[in-house]
């Protein structure tokens, strides 16, 4: 079964509008565990806007606490600065089950494109292999027909994330065919060179079902701003086990 990481950024993003600790991000990290979650996720940025560093330290012991996957995403390529020690030290810290390499830029508002393989490889392999040395499985943020795939898997990659921002999008519009082919195309010429495939951007309940239907074999979603969005209104324990209840039926 596809597994559910909750990212509680934006848990972050509200305390920090108004400063103080509330609402808490572990508490509401560890109410997505007792609902079932089977992992917390957290992109830290470098300028601090919603997880912090001392986030990710207690929510390394948090998740270590349970025994769930902890995923740090971000930039590796972000030089550290004050408050912020820099993603690859961050990992080495915390030592995460799996570190997610997503090529924003500091200024950016979310995640919205994966990495040019053939562009970038050589940057990123020995970041690969020093994330890998410490323990951590590496995932790589992928547009859905990206080419350079084989690149991915030749610098020692363990998966790819599939950005589904663009599918979510279409879904939203109503008609999702091309988006979908893509990105199982994507998926499964990823799993063909040994890659493991997961996915997340804009996954919600309401498109979530149909993305597994047609996507196969994805082994993890990660889901924050949806998430968040809907349990605003139904709560977090019912919103996390709705998820899970969809990812049960595919």
């Amino acid at each position: 079964m596809t597994v559910l990481s909750v990212n509680v950024n934006k848990i972050a993003v509200l305390r920090n509008s108004r400063g103080g600790h509330a609402p808490d991000v572990v508490r509401a990290a560890r109410a997505c565990l007792d609902a079932g979650a089977h992992g917390i996720t957290v992109h830290p940025r470098p300028d601090q806007r919603h997880i912090r560093a001392d986030d990710v330290f207690a929510l390394a012991g948090l998740t270590g606490e349970y025994g769930v996957e902890f995923n740090i995403e971000g930039n590796p390529f972000a030089p550290p600065r004050a408050g912020y020690p820099g993603f690859v030290e961050l990992c080495a810290q915390t030592r995460p089950a799996q570190a997610t390499l997503v090529p924003d830029s500091d200024g950016q508002l979310t995640s919205d494109h994966g990495f040019d393989f053939v562009r970038d490889a050589a940057r990123l392999q020995p970041l690969v292999a020093e994330l890998k040395a410490l323990g951590c499985r590496v995932s790589l943020f992928a547009d859905a027909g990206c080419a350079g795939l084989a690149e991915a898997a030749r610098i020692g990659a363990d998966r790819i994330e599939l950005y589904t921002g663009p599918y979510a999008e279409a879904a939203a519009a109503g008609d999702a065919n091309a988006a979908l082919a893509a990105c199982a195309g994507t998926a499964r010429e990823a799993q063909a060179l040994g890659l493991g495939v997961n996915a997340g951007h804009d996954l919600s309940q309401a498109n979530l079902g149909a993305f597994l239907a047609r996507v196969p074999d994805v082994l993890e979603v990660s889901i924050g701003h949806a998430l968040i969005d809907e349990a605003l209104y139904a709560g977090l324990d019912a919103t996390v086990r709705g998820y899970l209840r969809i990812l049960a039926g595919n």
